[in-house]
């Protein structure tokens, strides 16, 4: 699931690795850490497979601190100028961007549309939900399609009975669990009508904010 975060960031923009773990950290921070020692070999892996591609970023300009003493006009100038040259001839490293492909493009949405492994994954539904935006109407309402029945299942399962402790407190629990897939369910299918409902090539906006109300839930 990794790929795919990093792949749908870089739809956006190219970022360099600093930039990513900050990005991953804000997107995914309550899902799961982010290393870099998970980052770069992931990084490495999609360049391998030409699903990313490196490009040079410039570091941020660093202005030449003022000179000091009573210097004024044109020795100032000279010492400024002087100051900027050792600077730019310094040899600072650039530091590697990195952008999305083509091949990194079709892999994206494939990831994105594709089934998972562990079906009832919430991690990877919540995920997948993040940058539900870039899939177009038809595979966007597959996805959401596709985690109703999932937790249709579950809610089922959930209902049936089944021998455990008769006592208080595993009866809250089971109970407590079927309330929080009801909800979900709930949630699914007002995502599901206002994605049925939208103009053609509009994001719905409860599902633009879905990730948002997933992460405080």
């Amino acid at each position: 699931m990794l790929e795919l975060a990093v792949l749908g960031l870089l739809t956006d923009q190219p970022l360099h690795g600093y930039e990513l773990k900050k990005r991953l950290g804000e997107t995914l921070g309550f899902l799961w850490g982010v290393s870099y020692g998970s980052l770069y070999p992931a990084l490495r892996r999609l360049e391998r497979s030409g699903a990313i591609a490196i490009v040079a970023a410039e570091p941020p300009p660093v202005a030449p601190s003022p000179p000091t003493g009573s210097l004024t006009g044109d020795l100032a100038a000279a010492r400024l100028r002087a100051m900027a040259g050792r600077l730019s001839a310094s040899g600072r490293r650039t530091r590697k961007a990195y952008q999305i492909t083509p091949d990194g493009e079709r892999l994206f949405t494939e990831l994105l549309v594709g089934d998972d492994p562990h079906g009832d994954d919430e991690k990877a539904f919540a995920l997948k939900l993040a940058f539900c935006g870039h899939l177009e109407p038809g595979p966007r309402l597959e996805l959401l399609l596709r985690r109703r029945r999932v937790l249709a299942e579950r809610l089922d399962r959930q209902r049936q009975p089944r021998a455990m402790r008769d006592d208080r407190y595993t009866r809250s629990l089971v109970e407590h669990r079927t309330k929080s897939t009801q909800r979900d369910l709930e949630w699914v299918d007002e995502l599901i009508t206002a994605e049925r409902v939208a103009e053609p090539g509009e994001v719905p906006p409860a599902a633009s904010d879905a990730f948002k109300e997933e992460a405080s839930a």
